[in-house]
């Protein structure tokens, strides 16, 4: 619960922190924090109450040495980049640069984006916060290529409750994940984590992708509640020294209170993942799948067929061999060591309903999916190292 505390200590600490932060110059600080919201379709109103959220926990004064920049697209072709800054007591946007027609699609333009982030902002470090649509690993092409008839997709928006690759509904906003990470490579950055405030992220494709570009992924393997994540009292826990055991109690306290009880989240520590793809490798090996046992995985979304299943349950049902079992799992806890969710999940996929969390490993799979959206699941990274 929120404390009250005397006015003139309040007002005190805002003034000394935001004069801090009045003149940034171009002094490099400890770590930038960049957020990250390309063209995504239907979500910019959702977008700027994130942003709004983020002002009101900014202007508490919590940024000590570091910077706050926001790549906000507000049309398909115009962007702005802008940062938070205190001035005179008061968290305000800082306008640094327009764009016309932004590239946010291909690796150039996002290299080229990332550029600008390095040049008004220098850090030690950066982190990135990505706001859109999500939807796992999946190719752009894939997901671009709906039949007739076929059930909507969770951006549809047409449930009780509306949920948030990667961008906009349709392809020409969409990016894929590698594209994404070759962009992050060629401005020759590594993240101290990249969140995606987007649905069906963490997933452990997506992780594996990105295992070179970031030390931290945080993600949600469901869908998440088109409000997103709570930034007002998330982002203490963001910026300055991370605390992703904290990210997650908050995470979990909100949802469990918030108007659609249902949410999931998961951090997975990206230099983990080589060792995880070493003992699965070595499981795939020895083991085939029982198809007979599908049903009985954990899944955690609502397309069907499912396209993401729980990756420890799965694990759980592909090998028989307690002792390898028990390294996996093992090495699974170290590789995402926190995560929380509420008991249920909400997916907008076909029927709205509700489905039951009975095992939660805070990643997902996808290695035994049916569903066409997966049909290239082969050619990720993280099925040839474990193949």
């Amino acid at each position: 619960m929120k404390k009250l505390v005397f006015l003139f200590l309040v007002l005190s600490f805002f003034l000394t922190s935001c004069e801090k932060e009045d003149t940034p110059g171009l002094s490099v600080v400890q770590r930038t924090v960049f957020v990250y919201m390309p063209w995504s379709t239907d979500l910019l109103t959702y977008f700027e109450k994130n942003l709004d959220d983020m002002e009101i926990a900014i202007g508490r004064g919590i940024l000590k040495n570091e910077r706050v920049l926001v790549f906000l697209s507000t049309t398909p072709k115009k962007a702005t980049l802008f940062e938070f800054q205190c001035q005179n007591g008061k968290c305000v946007r800082n306008v640094l640069k327009a764009y016309e027609n932004p590239a946010f699609t291909t690796a150039p333009g996002i290299t080229s984006i990332l550029n600008d982030v390095k040049s008004y902002a220098p850090a030690n470090s950066y982190s990135m916060i990505i706001g859109s649509h999500g939807l796992g690993w999946i190719p752009v092409s894939s997901a671009s290529t709906r039949s007739v008839g076929e059930q909507r997709m969770h951006w549809d928006g047409q449930g009780a409750y509306r949920t948030r690759l990667f961008g906009g509904k349709t392809s020409e906003y969409q990016t894929d994940i590698t594209t994404f990470v070759q962009g992050i490579e060629d401005a020759g950055l590594k993240m101290e984590y990249i969140m995606f405030d987007d649905c069906y992220m963490s997933c452990v494709e997506v992780a594996y992708d990105l295992k070179d570009v970031t030390h931290y992924l945080i993600g949600c393997p469901t869908e998440i509640m088109v409000h997103g994540m709570p930034y007002e009292d998330m982002c203490t826990y963001l910026f300055g020294e991370v605390d992703y055991a904290g990210i997650c109690e908050v995470f979990l306290d909100f949802y469990k209170n918030y108007e659609a009880p249902y949410g999931t989240i998961g951090v997975t520590d990206c230099s983990e993942l080589d060792e995880l793809a070493t003992i699965m490798k070595e499981i795939n090996s020895k083991y085939t799948f029982d198809p007979s046992l599908l049903s009985s995985v954990q899944i955690m979304g609502g397309y069907s067929p499912t396209i993401f299943f729980d990756f420890g349950d799965y694990v759980a049902k592909l090998c028989p061999e307690q002792d390898l079992l028990n390294k996996l799992e093992t090495q699974l806890a170290h590789t995402v060591p926190f995560k929380s969710h509420t008991d249920y999940f909400y997916t907008t996929v076909g029927i709205d309903r509700s489905i039951k969390i009975n095992t939660y490993s805070g990643i997902t799979i996808s290695d035994i999916s049916t569903h066409r959206y997966a049909a290239k699941k082969a050619e990720t990274a993280w099925y040839k190292a474990t193949h």
